[in-house]
């Protein structure tokens, strides 16, 4: 079948990077090995020492200048070429998830309560694969390539650390050509694409991500004369329920937001009225103006309800993860490059954001540039069944690693001017 008209412009402008195809055969089994290895023995959190340790081995030999984060184990790796140019940013997150794994895979995680549930270790791998791939080419890099190997992504702000400590303050090059990052790069693999596929957006991609507390303060008593005291129960769950009618009646509908309820804590026994109850859950939004919207409704509504029944309620609202939003401009591009890799029918536009969180936008706040989806459904697997990320159960298609590679070297080379073909 003939491939159609904007295949072709791709290729035409991006290359087919079948040069790059070839090598990334021959550098597979070893990122294969390296994310099976940081599998078996996830880690949680800012402070990764044995995963550093990896990824550092996985480094060794080649020409990189490595600046070992002091307040993360974050690991900033530069490859300087031999022209001067601009420098581009690519994006690996290393942390996991405290979780039990299930999946049954003889690499499943030997760390009790630890799993790479979000595929993290296989962005660790094609980061580091992509980094040997393109030292070999060093010589024909007109400008950089600063690999961010980054802890704490899942709520632990790692990216925001990293920054904090000079992430982004590149110096000249040697002969004092200023060489400025001009585009930062992400990938992240999902269960819900097929494996192989990219997509993209520009605009909002991810939500921000905050989380509340609603302390409502009664009176405790006896659970058989409920009008002695003041019951905190029945009134924490006439707020879960308005909480929903707040976002379905004062949220727009084409600016979203959604707050879901996950813990409800309150009593200790059957025959006492406790003096409080506790409600938690996460806010999620598109935009900064719907964002503080729902701060200020949830904190009128938990008020509200908990003063007509005459009582209080406490409610702290944690800012997390920005808004995560994509440079058009670098999304189309990804988009492009995806088209010469994978052919247009695989590369597809998102049609709207994602309501998961990702501290990337920390990134992308200071930096143009864009968060990209690797689709990484296990082979044979329909994406609309299979265990999405963060489930107990997931699995990724290792095989979609190798256009992940394919597709951090292309954004890295095309940034910096360099044809594939």
């Amino acid at each position: 079948m003939a491939e159609n008209t904007q295949t072709l412009k791709a290729r035409e402008v991006h290359g087919t990077a079948k040069n790059l195809v070839a090598h990334i055969d021959d550098l597979y089994d070893g990122a294969v090995a390296l994310r099976r290895r940081l599998h078996e023995w996830p880690e949680v959190g800012n402070h990764l020492p044995n995963t550093r340790a990896a990824v550092l081995e996985s480094l060794e030999g080649l020409p990189l200048d490595i600046t070992l984060h002091e307040t993360t184990s974050g690991i900033a790796a530069m490859l300087t070429g031999s022209k001067p140019g601009p420098t581009v940013m690519l994006r690996g997150d290393m942390d996991a998830l405290p979780m039990p794994e299930d999946t049954g895979l003889d690499f499943s995680s030997r760390n009790d309560n630890m799993m790479h549930a979000c595929g993290h270790d296989t962005h660790t791998s094609m980061l580091a694969t992509t980094a040997k791939l393109l030292a070999e080419r060093k010589d024909d890099l007109p400008g950089r390539v600063l690999f961010m190997f980054q802890p704490g992504e899942e709520g632990h702000h790692g990216a925001k650390f990293m920054l904090d400590e000079g992430l982004l303050d590149v110096p000249p090059l040697a002969d004092g050509t200023p060489s400025p990052i001009t585009a930062a790069y992400a990938l992240h693999i999902t269960t819900a694409v097929p494996a192989g596929w990219v997509t993209a957006k520009g605009g909002p991609t991810m939500a921000s991500s905050d989380t509340f507390e609603i302390v409502v303060k009664g009176k405790g008593g006896h659970a058989s004369e409920p009008f002695r005291a003041l019951d905190p129960v029945p009134v924490a769950c006439e707020i879960v329920q308005a909480l929903q009618m707040l976002v379905t009646r004062r949220i727009p509908v084409f600016d979203p937001a959604v707050i879901t309820v996950t813990q409800i804590h309150t009593g200790t026994t059957s025959n006492v009225i406790p003096e409080s109850a506790y409600v938690n859950g996460t806010i999620r939004a598109v935009s900064e103006s719907t964002r503080k919207k729902v701060h200020d409704g949830l904190k009128r509504v938990a008020e509200g309800i908990a003063a007509t029944h005459e009582m209080s309620a406490d409610v702290n609202v944690t800012i997390g993860y920005p808004v995560t939003v994509n440079d058009g401009p670098s999304a189309d591009f990804g988009l492009q490059i995806a088209d010469a890799l994978v052919g247009a029918d695989k590369a597809i536009r998102l049609p709207t954001p994602i309501m998961g969180a990702e501290d990337f936008s920390y990134v992308l706040n200071k930096l143009p540039g864009a968060m990209i989806f690797l689709g990484g459904t296990p082979e044979g697997v329909n994406p609309a069944t299979a265990a999405p990320n963060h489930s107990n159960r997931v699995m990724f298609e290792e095989k979609a690693m190798k256009t992940g590679i394919s597709l951090y070297a292309s954004l890295a080379l095309r940034t910096l001017g360099v044809r594939l073909d």
